[in-house]
């Protein structure tokens, strides 16, 4: 079982060492994808570490997705951003693909806000990164996430990964940068519906 909250000195200095391998300054080649769509859920197919979803209750979410290739001489082959939305929460994550994997086989970035703030203020706020997870090659995946008090218990002290956290949210921060996704998402976000309305995706139009 995977120790998300703590994980150990070893996995702490892979997370550190994978972030240290993301281009600071990245170039991209001209092969690009843009995509967005309206996905629902199926509430007969249960979810692992999903609670069961209230009788009629029909979950659906809004998502936009960017792509953009590394040149070949790169150590990540491609980038893919998401940005999705549903009645209660908004998130985004950030997946760099490596080009020969060896061990490290993609490194994934995520954080989220409530829905009742719209996307446009969420991706100027810069939110923080609140999850990182390297996926492995034949391993075992590598998880740092914020993690909340559990039943009884008090908060978790996670002062000891914050240079990880905050290596993670300047990836993140630059990303948004380079693939243009605070002026795009919103746009594309509005075409879907979302933002145009008070009953559209959970947000409201800012004025």
């Amino acid at each position: 079982m995977l120790n998300v909250c703590s994980p150990s000195a070893d996995d702490q200095k892979e997370l550190s060492a994978a972030l240290a391998k993301v281009p600071a300054k990245p170039g991209f080649t001209k092969d690009y994808e843009v995509a967005r769509g309206h996905s629902t859920l199926d509430p007969n197919t249960p979810m692992p570490g999903m609670p069961a979803m209230p009788s009629g209750a029909v979950p659906a979410a809004n998502w936009v997705r960017v792509r953009r290739e590394f040149p070949a001489a790169a150590t990540f082959s491609n980038v893919q951003y998401s940005f999705s939305v549903d009645a209660d929460n908004m998130v985004e994550t950030l997946v760099l693909r490596v080009r020969d994997p060896k061990d490290l086989m993609e490194v994934a970035i995520e954080d989220s806000a409530s829905a009742i703030t719209s996307a446009s203020v969420m991706l100027s706020a810069n939110t923080p990164a609140a999850r990182v997870r390297l996926e492995r090659f034949g391993k075992s995946s590598v998880v740092l996430a914020r993690c909340s008090a559990a039943e009884g218990k008090p908060v978790p002290n996670q002062s000891a990964y914050e240079p990880i956290f905050r290596a993670a949210s300047e990836v993140l921060n630059r990303y948004r940068d380079a693939l243009g996704v605070r002026r795009m998402v919103p746009q594309e976000l509005v075409r879907l519906g979302v933002g145009t309305s008070t009953k559209a995706g959970g947000t409201k139009k800012t004025p």
